[in-house]
């Protein structure tokens, strides 16, 4: 088992955030993090992470508590892959990957062959080998995210959390980057991704986590967890959920949409 979760509670000052929390995600399995904003996913991943330390309860991955971790030790087994943003220096996409290994090397030491190797394994796992002379500004979003992806990749981490990685990026990037995700986790590779987009979920994903404040809301196999109440409980919106030859396909609830 990748990431175990034991009634996990968190709180900023007074403000309860996480209120026993308790799921567990294997290797090998995509899970599609739901909830609006402040529901808690972003502070889930935050204790996973070990950025914040003060929670109660227990986070595992590979069934060893993360407490008991150095942040060298959890650099090698878990990676975090944030939204794709504007550097505030342009690098090669070659120097964002090979960001991946700054754990693995000591304070004055600057990347070598062995470090290279592992940035440009990772570039043509993602497909984006070819680009690695590039400037990362000049590529596209979906395109920026496969290489915080193929960074994520270099770090050695088999435990991927993916922050919403296709928020602003258009329809074919949102593919781009959707199809990568579902095939490291085919590959062997334990991904927690979260999403505003619930319909991913039902394409890409074989666990949904569904947040509501603070609490999971749901758990599971999105097709047997998903449904227009959850949605609504969720986001506060009507949906309705259409069965199709390809699959369940969400549609707006709305009646003000437009019609032919």
């Amino acid at each position: 088992m990748s990431i175990q979760i034991e009634n996990l509670h968190f709180s900023y000052g007074r403000k309860k955030v996480l209120e026993g929390l308790s799921f567990e995600v294997p290797d090998k399995c995509l899970c599609a993090v739901l909830g609006q904003n402040g529901a808690g996913k972003t502070t889930l991943f935050r204790c996973i992470l070990g950025m914040l330390k003060k929670y109660s309860g227990e986070i595992k991955i590979d069934n060893i508590p993360t407490k008991n971790l150095s942040a060298k030790e959890l650099a090698h087994r878990v990676a975090y892959i944030p939204q794709s943003h504007n550097q505030t220096f342009d690098y090669r996409v070659i120097d964002m990957a090979l960001m991946g290994t700054d754990h693995t090397l000591s304070m004055f030491s600057a990347p070598g062959r062995k470090e290279t190797a592992r940035a440009e394994e990772a570039l043509e796992r993602v497909g984006i080998l070819h680009m690695k002379e590039k400037l990362f500004s000049h590529l596209s979003g979906g395109e920026q995210q496969l290489v915080l992806v193929a960074r994520a990749l270099a770090q050695g981490s088999r435990t991927l959390l993916m922050d919403e990685p296709t928020s602003a990026l258009d329809y074919g990037n949102q593919s781009m980057v959707m199809e990568q995700a579902r095939m490291l986790a085919d590959s062997g590779y334990c991904v927690i991704l979260s999403t505003h987009t619930p319909q991913h979920s039902l394409w890409y994903a074989d666990t949904a986590l569904a947040l509501h404040d603070g609490n999971i809301a749901a758990f599971g196999d999105p097709a047997d967890v998903l449904n227009e109440e959850l949605i609504e409980k969720l986001y506060g919106v009507k949906t309705n959920f259409i069965e199709t030859e390809n699959g369940v396909i969400i549609s707006p609830g709305s009646k003000t949409y437009r019609k032919k």
